[in-house]
């Protein structure tokens, strides 16, 4: 089981540089509102999954008036020698990814490597946004724990560029979008049947950690849809929608277009769910992913509870604890700017912590 011993952040968000060590069991984070813990977190999340948790743009984790940032970190190594990974990104867009001294040929084969679960106030997006975010939460939960759909996912999203980029110049023949189809085709069977997959596991899981949350007041259930029906040929769906995409001048259809239904006691969570509720929900979920992710190591990942408590009442708090404190979870890491709630939670939980605190980007260990 990775465990982060020693982070080193330079020009991260508001982070100038820090070097901090952390505790293998729970780290606590402390501090007003934009002080930097989300940043903290940020880091730590960038260099398991290679990518900020909260931007499609590495602009955006620059320091303010920088051109590169590094984040590197020390690990234990599931009980052998002490490894250490780097992630260098310049304002050029070159990014360097390293295991020990040695540079990654391919910055993918690091995902997985590092297995991570994060849960934050951003989360919400899952229920209130477009299913872009909802194929992005998958995306990032598979791609750890599976190569082959990492792999399926680069080589389609590459072949969809390609084919959109020929509808939009009209530099294409009806021959030439089929052998495009055809070889989209077999990738697409790849991610739909791990997405198929993925939810039929992942259901029970949510409704059983939601019960504990709530009380089991509300039911709750997920469904996947696609335009691509268990058994069906991409190819056929892009062939019927050909005329549409070359009137649009884009692909209509596709996985890329897949969606993860949310559904409380039948009807929508974005509309029929509380505050507290979609919360409670979303916080099942990750818990979910957790426990998913567990199952396929054999170890838990390392877990990210970035604000947490945040619209939570205290008997749904009670019930996250329970679920944190009753089973087999490995390091932590949470934020809070209730520095009291938090010490009172953590110190009823373990002595084996660390607590620190945060301004302007500045951490000390109290």
């Amino acid at each position: 089981m990775p465990l982060l011993k020693k982070i080193a952040i330079q020009n991260f968000r508001n982070i100038v540089f820090q070097e901090l060590e952390f505790s293998p069991n729970i780290n606590c984070v402390s501090g007003n509102n934009g002080e930097g813990k989300t940043n903290l977190m940020d880091a730590i999340w960038y260099l398991s999954m290679t990518k900020s948790a909260f931007s499609t743009s590495d602009r955006y984790s620059f320091r303010h008036g920088t051109d590169m940032f590094a984040v590197s970190g020390t690990y234990s190594m599931n009980g052998g020698p002490d490894e250490r990974f780097s992630v260098q990104c310049d304002s050029k867009g070159e990014k360097k990814v390293r295991r020990g001294d040695k540079v990654y040929q391919k910055v993918s084969s690091h995902i997985g490597v590092l297995p991570i679960v994060m849960v934050s106030p951003s989360d919400v997006s899952l229920v209130s946004e477009s299913g872009d975010e909802r194929r992005r939460f998958v995306n990032a939960v598979l791609s750890q724990m599976d190569a082959e759909y990492l792999n399926a996912m680069q080589q389609y999203n590459r072949l969809l560029l390609q084919r959109n980029k020929m509808l939009k110049d009209g530099s294409f023949d009806d021959a030439l979008l089929s052998i495009f189809d055809e070889r989209m085709d077999a990738h697409a069977q790849v991610i739909s049947a791990a997405r198929r997959s993925f939810t039929e596991a992942l259901l029970p899981v949510v409704s059983e950690h939601y019960a504990s949350l709530s009380g089991g007041r509300e039911e709750v259930s997920i469904t996947y849809k696609s335009d691509l029906p268990e058994g069906a040929s991409l190819s056929d769906v892009l062939k019927a929608s050909r005329a549409r995409d070359i009137a649009m001048r884009y692909t209509t259809a596709g996985v890329q277009r897949d969606d993860f239904v949310f559904m409380m006691d039948g009807f929508p969570i974005r509309r029929c769910g509380s505050q507290g509720q979609q919360k409670s929900f979303l916080v099942s979920l990750k818990f979910s992913q957790y426990e998913l992710m567990k199952r396929r190591y054999g170890f838990p990942p390392m877990l990210l509870l970035d604000d947490v408590f945040d619209k939570l009442d205290m008997s749904r708090i009670s019930n996250l604890l329970g679920m944190v404190a009753g089973s087999d979870f490995g390091q932590i890491f949470i934020t809070d700017s209730n520095k009291v709630r938090m010490a009172g939670i953590v110190d009823g939980l373990t002595s084996d912590r660390a607590y620190f605190e945060t301004v302007a980007g500045e951490f000390r260990r109290i």
